[in-house]
């Protein structure tokens, strides 16, 4: 009797083309310029989407295996974290303001990544683009989720993390992050995949989570470090899929390069601008530092993204505008940011501080050519006039830069001594921005920047103000309006760390009487 030969399996490769290949239709009824009418207007030309190939092949069988193994070890050793409290194990409270930090400024982020790919994977004529962007979006839901679950067991003891969603569409110096994302999901899907899959994804995230993620295995945040592993393997493969998605792009037609190097000049710096809240955590805010801003950039940005660019140039590609502004930039960037919220801590959702002694030693080594010259006599200032009680919070509101939002306090490139100022008129108003990248870019699509959701204009505009204020009242305090507005809790969400209840508390919890002996 003759057996039954078994059906040969199917390997990872064969598996994805059935799910990648094939399964489109043509429209019939419908044009299909009118089906998918998005990858169109923005100039990009595509010949054969069945180029789009995802370097790792990925089936959904596959995907949600691999992720629900990730989940049960990542769940686990959260559940022990929580169980042991170990947020006390942590080098420092100080250290916690990183959190508060991260849960403001990029939980949120990812939230929107993962609105943003579901909304473009709809817009794209090729099935594999849809479902790499399908798995990407899973991917960045899965990421929101698990930080929220991570740092809620620090929500439960310190100050400062109640509130972060609301915070996110509100709170001045979170509109930084807010509006790199909102610029990103109002362009087009080829535009939203160079700037997040490209120059967020492959270009920055490692300015990104290497310093996040090393900072809180040197403090002692085995939660935080748990998550970072989980999240890295989805972030190689997000890093690897956007070098892959640029080099679709640009081998379809010739006539895609301009637009590409238009978007990798826009998005480089836009993505930079960002990373200086980044900059001050690494330099500032970890306790125990892993390496300096400076460090960080001459690593991940000039050697590793320097090597990319030199790849790219046989597609035409050069270095984004900006790059050598960010190399100089630098030295500069974490100081000039501390300074900025130190002098805005009443207004800010985590405690600040003047550097310690030990501080200020590890950034002389690692500044050597500015910090002793330029920041240290800033910061030994202000420490004595705290010591005499003289401590001085900022009470009026800054100028932001129309493009990245960002106060403009920062300085010349070749001159810093002098803030850098640009402007731009564009139909009887005058616009202000903090370099000339972002005032390039807004010169570009000025119709799209005229809009921009900036803080201050609004609190001047009285659109901060809770239900009922009444800003003429007798006494009536803008900045408390402003912030009871932002559900800040004054006193404990804000100023500086030293007399805090996270310092207080943690001295205590510990059983001892000076934070971190």
């Amino acid at each position: 009797m003759d057996m039954e030969a078994s059906k040969k399996k199917l390997g990872l490769k064969e598996r994805y083309n059935h799910l990648t290949r094939g399964l489109d239709w043509e429209t019939t009824y419908q044009p299909k310029e009118k089906v998918f009418p998005y990858t169109r207007y923005e100039g990009i030309k595509i010949h054969d989407w069945d180029k789009w190939e995802d370097p790792f092949r990925l089936t959904m069988d596959a995907y949600w295996k691999y992720q629900g193994e990730k989940e049960k070890k990542l769940y686990a050793i959260i559940d022990a974290f929580a169980q042991n409290n170990g947020h006390l194990g942590v080098s420092d409270a100080r250290y916690i303001n990183a959190l508060k930090l991260f849960i403001q400024g990029v939980s949120p982020l990812e939230y929107m990544a993962h609105r943003g790919f579901a909304h473009v994977g709809r817009q794209f004529d090729g099935v594999s683009a849809r479902i790499a962007c399908q798995m990407q979006s899973v991917d960045e839901l899965r990421h929101a989720q698990t930080q929220m679950h991570t740092v809620s067991n620090y929500n439960k003891y310190y100050n400062g993390m109640h509130s972060w969603r609301h915070w996110h569409d509100r709170v001045w110096y979170l509109s930084v992050p807010k509006s790199f994302f909102d610029d990103a999901m109002s362009g087009g899907p080829f535009e939203f995949v160079v700037a997040i899959s490209f120059a967020f994804e492959y270009v920055l995230t490692n300015l990104l989570f290497v310093p996040f993620m090393s900072g809180a295995a040197y403090n002692g945040d085995m939660g935080t470090v748990t998550f970072g592993f989980s999240a890295q393997s989805d972030e190689s493969r997000h890093m690897t899929l956007g070098l892959e998605i640029i080099k679709f792009i640009l081998e379809q037609d010739p006539a895609n390069v301009p637009i590409v190097q238009r978007w990798m000049d826009k998005w480089f710096w836009r993505g930079y601008k960002v990373l200086t809240l980044v900059s001050m955590m690494m330099d500032y805010m970890l306790p125990k530092k892993v390496m300096s801003w400076k460090e960080a950039w001459e690593i991940y940005g000039e050697q590793n993204g320097g090597a990319l660019f030199n790849d790219l140039a046989r597609y035409g590609i050069r270095k984004p505008k900006g790059w050598e502004q960010a190399s100089i930039e630098k030295e500069h960037l974490s100081h000039q940011a501390w300074a900025v919220f130190y002098n805005y801590g009443a207004a800010a959702l985590f405690h600040t501080w003047t550097p310690t002694e030990e501080d200020k030693d590890w950034l002389s080594a690692k500044y050597p050519d500015t910090f002793d010259r330029m920041y240290r006599p800033r910061f030994e200032y202000w420490e004595q006039q705290a010591k005499e009680g003289k401590r001085f919070y900022n009470g009026t509101l800054p100028m932001l830069c129309t493009t990245c939002q960002i106060p403009m306090f920062f300085t010349e490139p070749t001159d810093p001594t002098k803030i850098c100022y640009r402007e731009s008129d564009y139909q009887g108003d005058k616009y202000h921005f903090c370099s000339d990248h972002c005032k390039d870019i807004f010169d570009y699509e000025p119709e799209k920047y005229v809009q921009s959701w900036l803080p201050v204009h609004q609190i001047y505009q009285g659109n901060c103000f809770n239900p009922g204020v009444d800003p003429t009242a007798p006494g009536f305090d803008p900045l408390r309006a402003v912030l009871d507005f932002y559900h800040l809790n004054f006193g404990r969400d804000n100023l500086d760390f030293e007399g805090s209840e996270d310092q207080k508390n943690f001295a205590q919890w510990n059983g001892h009487g000076a934070v971190g002996a």
